[in-house]
């Protein structure tokens, strides 16, 4: 049942970022506004912001295997509904910007509910290594995505990424309905708000998991969207074509997938915190420097730097959260967890604003700069991690 899961799970990224890196540059080459290309990606995350919270104590309600099938299905309908209006003629903006948060509903879903049931089927013990090959499984999806989504662009068109998304997304539903683990409804479930409001009182009277929360918006509005910016710094400083721009863009996931790896050999419990917040400042310090790198190795090289230390974060943040939470309320924290990664948007657009003024490396930099200023004044908080 696991490696069910973590299939379902490469193969969710792997359209997400397919879809990402060939959108962004479809809207950059019709509209010359990083500002756009930022606004798009930002409605991916939109609805973790808005329903993350609510999704907790919705999954307690229904079977999750089957809740999740059915999540999978509606993003491979989006997919392909945006695949044959493309085939027919040119996307509008609005096409692709209303598929990015229909999809971006089925990726709110992702704590509460996959990574929810595969907490259950390897035990509390191994929670820490199930994550580290999630993680590790996610960021093998970003040397493939980017990559895929480039070569189709330019060979078909941006139908033939939609189309191979569509059929991606299918085989997701075959591997999440062969799932023989059963998470029962929760008595009671009826009250969604009350059980929602429930799980934020316990994140704010919880040191470790308020300090945890505060961490990953931090990631999430000043690190991670740096990530729009790649394909307008690639093809703007570094003069990439779209083949070029997925394959750096890959470089993020080739290093996070090696960090995945080393987390899952070697982590130990006693490292969790460190790594969890290490890897945030090492991200930002990462992006500032692909920011400036004057050449596509060096912009390489810097991607590398940003996926080995976002692995790290990644593979910890829902870690602490499943481990630190009561038994019976993980999906809920996993919930607000999705709410505190739903943040993004605010930095997608800070970042597309910026960039639409001084530039898009100057933006990812600044962005940067504030990121690693944020986690300084917050280390009384973080320190209780």
């Amino acid at each position: 049942d696991f490696w069910r899961l973590w299939f379902v799970g490469m193969v969710i990224s792997t359209v997400r970022w397919l879809e990402t890196v060939a959108v962004a540059i479809v809207v950059y080459q019709k509209t010359g506004s990083a500002f756009l290309v930022a606004v798009i990606t930002m409605l991916r995350l939109l609805p973790m912001a808005l329903f993350g919270a609510f999704l907790g104590a919705f999954a307690e309600r229904f079977d999750r295997r089957l809740t999740l099938a059915i999540l999978i299905g509606l993003m491979a309908v989006t997919s392909a509904t945006l695949g044959v209006l493309a085939w027919r003629g040119p996307l509008a903006i609005w096409q692709l910007s209303l598929g990015a948060f229909i999809n971006g509903c089925g990726w709110a879903t992702d704590n509460p509910l996959r990574r929810m049931m595969m907490g259950e089927a390897v035990g509390r013990e191994r929670m820490a290594t199930a994550m580290a090959f999630d993680v590790g499984a996610s960021n093998a999806s970003r040397m493939i995505g980017p990559t895929v989504g480039g070569l189709l662009l330019a060979g078909i068109g941006i139908e033939g990424a939609f189309l191979l998304s569509a059929v991606l997304y299918l085989t997701a539903i075959a591997a999440t309905l062969a799932v023989r683990t059963r998470l029962a409804p929760s008595p009671g479930a009826g009250a969604v708000l009350g059980r929602t409001w429930e799980a934020i009182v316990i994140v704010f009277s919880d040191k470790r998991l308020a300090a945890t929360m505060v961490v990953t918006v931090i990631y999430n509005v000043f690190g991670w969207p740096f990530t729009s910016m790649i394909p307008v710094i690639a093809r703007d400083r570094l003069t990439l074509g779209p083949e070029g721009v997925g394959i750096l863009t890959s470089f993020d996931g080739i290093g996070a997938f090696v960090g995945a790896l080393a987390l899952a050999l070697w982590l130990t419990p006693g490292w969790h915190a460190r790594a969890y917040i290490g890897g945030v400042a090492v991200y930002l310090l990462g992006l500032i420097a692909f920011a400036f790198a004057p050449t596509s190795v060096l912009a390489a090289a810097s991607l590398l730097l940003t996926g080995l230390s976002g692995a790290a974060f990644s593979t910890l943040q829902a870690t602490i959260v499943y481990l630190a939470a009561p038994h019976e309320m993980r999906s809920r924290m996993l919930g607000v967890l999705s709410v505190c990664i739903g943040t993004g948007p605010i930095g997608f657009l800070l970042l597309g604003w910026l960039a639409d003024r001084i530039g898009a490396a100057h933006a990812t930099a600044v962005t940067g700069g504030l990121g690693l200023l944020a986690l300084a004044i917050t280390q009384p908080l973080w320190r209780r991690i």
